[in-house]
């Protein structure tokens, strides 16, 4: 009887992917004790009280069904009144805004919707492990640039210029970024726009840690100007800044006719967002503003910590201005960031992430997040100095 292999039924796009440098240390991690994580990222918090129980309300509620494709309105109004609020950009939530499943169906939705087979979207590293992922599935190229610490790790006009082809399709931007924290400058974003209608362009902005800025402004993409909204699928969500990973609920916001087009597939594949975390949602936007406030404060507090403690062992480090991430450059180790990261979790058992797996750009760093109490922080310090005293 002939033997059936099921790697060949598998699509080509499918079985080329790489798997995630992320979740290969989460493995090894799992299998010791006694580890001290600095690699997840999600907020260590617990969802705000009265979110939960909105969320608990919605279900003794019966609210049980599907909603529209899109999601309910009265929740897309909430997410165009916040966004008006906070950035003066204005959408109508009756076309131009999808609920989805987390950022990362909205990232899925809008490179499937926009892509043919073959066509570019640039996307400047290092970066989340998504972003190319999601380009490929959808039968596209992604075409990386390299960023760079000395430039705070900014999207470099000049090597989008260059890297534009026939076949480019958009720009694509994460602010703040995950994994370095930076924060994206206004007169960077402006240029990078002016390039977007100069070639006609559309620009991917997944902003999802928006909220999570210190000392800085997030520049959010479309409210740069009326131009550049039109050409700009804005990608958002709940998960950072309301401590709400687990309900799944994220947006798109976009031109009528490129929304429309998400949800031609949302509907194909999803249906509706998750209805109990629409309900959940609408009070985080419309009540939660407290919450979000007091974590970006200890964020911030263990932002200082973290980046103070690593440079002073050497470990030159990126002042993260938004997100919950800081990125140290392990040179002075010595190693490569996989030998770097390997070893540290063998014999210190302290978890962080080789920055290649964030592409190209991320070589020669390691990720290393503070979405994890203070007192942890100072303890993986201390085991990354007597790290650094035998290998520095």
């Amino acid at each position: 009887m002939q033997e059936i292999s099921s790697v060949r039924y598998l699509s080509q796009r499918v079985a080329g992917l790489k798997p995630s440098g992320i979740r290969k240390f989460f493995d090894i991690a799992a299998t010791m004790k006694d580890v001290i994580s600095l690699g997840i990222g999600e907020p260590d918090f617990t969802t705000p009280k009265p979110i939960l129980e909105a969320g608990i309300r919605s279900l003794q509620a019966g609210e049980t069904h599907y909603t529209s494709n899109s999601g309910k309105l009265e929740v897309r109004q909430a997410v165009a009144d916040n966004l008006k609020k906070l950035y003066g950009v204005a959408y109508d939530p009756a076309g131009e805004i999808i609920l989805t499943v987390g950022v990362s169906e909205a990232l899925y939705l809008t490179f499937t919707a926009i892509l043919d087979p073959g066509d570019e979207v640039i996307i400047p590293t290092p970066c989340f492990v998504s972003y190319q992922a999601e380009v490929i599935l959808a039968g596209g190229v992604p075409v990386e640039i390299p960023s760079r610490m000395e430039d705070n790790f900014q999207l470099d006009p000049q090597q989008v210029r260059k890297a534009i082809t026939p076949r480019t399709k958009a720009i694509f931007v994460g602010y703040p970024s995950n994994p370095t924290g930076a924060v994206a400058e206004r007169e960077v974003m402006m240029e990078v726009a002016r390039i977007a209608i100069e070639h006609d362009l559309l620009i991917v902005s997944d902003e999802i840690y928006e909220r999570l800025v210190y000392d800085f402004e997030h520049v959010c993409v479309p409210a740069l100007g009326e131009e550049i909204k039109k050409r700009t699928v804005l990608l958002g969500g709940l998960s950072k800044a309301y401590a709400m990973t687990g309900w799944r609920i994220g947006y798109a916001c976009g031109p009528a006719d490129i929304i429309k087009g998400l949800v031609r597939i949302h509907q194909y594949t999803i249906m509706s967002a998750p209805t109990t975390a629409q309900d959940a949602a609408l009070e985080a936007l419309a009540n939660g503003e407290k919450y979000v406030q007091e974590m970006v404060a200890e964020y911030d507090r263990r932002r200082r910590l973290i980046v103070g403690g690593l440079n002073k062992l050497g470990l030159a480090t990126f002042e993260p201005r938004g997100a919950f991430y800081a990125f140290p450059q392990i040179k002075a180790s010595g190693m490569d960031d996989e030998t770097f990261a390997e070893k540290l979790l063998k014999e210190e058992h302290v978890a962080v992430v080789p920055g290649n797996a964030f592409g190209a750009g991320g070589e020669g760093f390691v990720r290393c997040s503070y979405a994890t109490a203070y007192e942890k922080i100072e303890e993986a310090l201390q085991r990354m100095e007597r790290f650094m005293e035998r290998h520095g």
